[in-house]
């Protein structure tokens, strides 16, 4: 029997809403502080998919102050298809509530915003069948909305608000043959998520809930998968029903820790006595019908290409002039704002660590610039390979406190950093360091979910390890919040040229 791993993509790729199109389906997922915001993805199968773009590509798309806290920005994006046309709602946290952009094309290009005038968060989308658009929010409520301007016609109704449990939000709202049915995630987005269900006639209600919620939770369950919820519908083209959901994988010691984000997983529903039926998700799964695999991207991007690709983002925006494919051909080259890595506004080009071992390595000319490699899940919490004046250094900051925690002379010209990630099953009995008080070696066991080993290369020279650090403290049980890692490329003071960026894995999600 032909089977398919979970999840289905990999990395910080949380909140995912699908729909199909005929025989296609698209994806998106939240993105947070990063520009460009709301990823979006095609596939033929639910399982192998593309990115082929970003919703939010457009600065007048996306405008997020600086103060915009990590993990804040676009919340959980619900994507579907009316009428022959795209639509996106989403949340600006911090910058503004709900908005809506529609696109004739899922590539784009997509509209300015939308305004939608309501409380709450989670914004959902559906439609009667005269063209009524309902738009539901976390709560949960209902309200009639018209699409082209934003404007609130009914409501917000009280719809369902959830079991009882902490956290009744992620609303999708289907019609499904003669039911209205509203699925919710509960329990917050941690250990403790779920995905509970209620069915109405109407969706003004009055709602049922189903007799076995939650229909699906990993809670108080030693699965390797963890905190299953916010969870999308889909019907296949053959009728089959199916389920996408976020869900971690944590490792290392208890409390045991999650560094990848919240990831994209699918499973299959099955309809018993007019209910769904989901769960639990297992690491592999019996595929669907249909099988359409997709070719192995690139692992090194040259940048030779016209424009960045999709998977590349920045925090919270990408100023035109910090960065340029033309200054010198087939490079990246990135220009300082002013800014350091820890502080908002730094120039950071970076893509998601979407493997539990992977490997990041980039081409890099320094100049007289300060520049390098880092590993980060926010501004507090990020491992950096740097170089700057003939030096490279491995700098680890880890909430307030910033340490070199080693350094190594390196000759004028251009360097390889390397930043290589190794899951829980290769660390080492020890992970090395440096007593800072009296500069004494220490030993200190490794209890996270990887360590992360720094390398540095100078022309032909063999590759010089510099360091190696345990990865917990660049996990999301330490950094707290909504995202993952993002590996990347970044430049603090002058212009910094990259040849090059390779990102290779030795646990590839490839199906078999």
């Amino acid at each position: 029997m032909r089977t398919y791993a979970n999840p289905v993509i990999g990395g910080f790729f949380p909140d995912p809403s699908v729909c199909r199109v005929g025989e296609d389906y698209y994806l998106v997922c939240s993105s947070f502080e990063y520009f460009p915001g709301v990823p979006i993805f095609h596939s033929r199968d639910l399982i192998h998919w593309q990115q082929v773009g970003n919703v939010l590509d457009r600065p007048e798309q996306l405008r997020m102050p600086p103060e915009i806290r990590a993990s804040h920005g676009i919340w959980a994006p619900t994507l579907r298809h009316h009428d022959g046309r795209f639509y996106m709602i989403t949340t600006l946290s911090d910058g503004g509530g709900h908005f809506v952009v529609s696109s004739e094309r899922p590539e784009g290009p997509w509209s300015d915003p939308v305004w939608v005038d309501l409380p709450g968060v989670d914004p959902d989308l559906a439609w009667d069948e005269d063209g009524t658009c309902w738009c539901t929010v976390a709560g949960a409520h209902v309200a009639r909305i018209d699409l082209a301007t934003g404007k609130v016609l009914e409501g917000p109704l009280p719809a369902w608000p959830g079991t009882g449990m902490h956290a009744p939000e992620a609303p999708h709202l289907y019609r499904i043959g003669e039911w209205w049915y509203l699925l919710l995630a509960e329990g917050g987005t941690a250990r403790g998520h779920c995905v509970t269900v209620a069915r109405a006639r109407s969706p003004r209600g009055p709602y049922e809930a189903a007799p076995a919620n939650p229909i699906l939770t990993h809670r108080s369950t030693d699965r390797p998968i963890q905190s299953t919820g916010h969870g999308d519908l889909v019907q296949a083209a053959d009728g089959s029903w199916w389920m996408v959901l976020l869900g971690t994988r944590p490792r290392g010691a208890t409390p045991a820790f999650h560094v990848l984000g919240r990831e994209t997983f699918l499973i299959p529903v099955e309809w018993a006595d007019g209910w769904p039926v989901a769960g639990p998700v297992h690491e592999r799964q019996p595929a669907p019908a249909t099988w359409h695999p997709l070719p192995a991207p690139p692992a090194r991007d040259d940048f030779d290409g016209p424009s960045l690709r999709p998977c590349w983002i920045s925090v919270r925006s990408r100023p035109a002039a910090s960065w340029s494919l033309t200054e010198r051909p087939g490079s990246l080259t990135l220009h300082a704002t002013g800014a350091t890595l820890d502080r908002p506004g730094a120039t950071f080009v970076g893509r998601r660590q979407q493997h539990l071992s992977a490997c990041f390595s980039a081409r890099l000319d320094p100049g007289a610039a300060r520049a390098g490699l880092s590993l980060r899940i926010d501004e507090a919490h990020h491992y950096d390979l740097e170089v700057d004046n003939g030096q490279v250094s491995v700098i680890a900051r880890i909430g307030p406190l910033r340490q070199r925690v080693a350094a190594h002379a390196v000759p004028a010209g251009p360097l390889t950093l390397t930043i290589d990630v190794r899951a829980g099953c290769e660390l080492p009995p020890l992970l090395t360091g440096t007593d800072q008080l009296t500069g004494e070696p220490l030993g200190v066991p490794a209890a996270g979910p990887d360590t992360v080993a720094f390398l540095v290369q100078a022309g032909d020279a063999p590759p010089v390890p510099l360091a190696e650090m345990d990865g917990r403290y660049v996990s999301t049980e330490v950094a707290t919040g909504y995202t993952g890692r993002v590996a990347g490329m970044y430049v603090t003071e002058g212009t910094a040229h990259f040849d090059w960026f390779d990102y290779t894995t030795g646990d590839d999600l490839d199906t078999a």
